[in-house]
């Protein structure tokens, strides 16, 4: 679990890092590479969560 909360961490310093980037240099591929950061994040977040949502279901039994 720590792993996921690094990796979110991290996450949200690279998007914050492109977010300025863009704005210190109007170049619209920081823009596009924050949004698909966001997004990978997004549909990471959602495995994950479906994950543990199944594991409380007790539908995966050993987990």
């Amino acid at each position: 679990m720590w792993l996921l909360r690094l990796l979110a961490v991290l996450l949200g310093i690279a998007l914050a890092v492109c977010g300025l980037l863009y704005l210190l240099t109007r170049n619209p591929r920081y823009l596009w590479l924050a949004k698909r950061m966001l997004s990978a994040g997004v549909m990471m977040a959602l495995l994950v969560f479906s994950l543990l949502f199944v594991e409380r279901l007790a539908l995966i039994p050993g987990w």
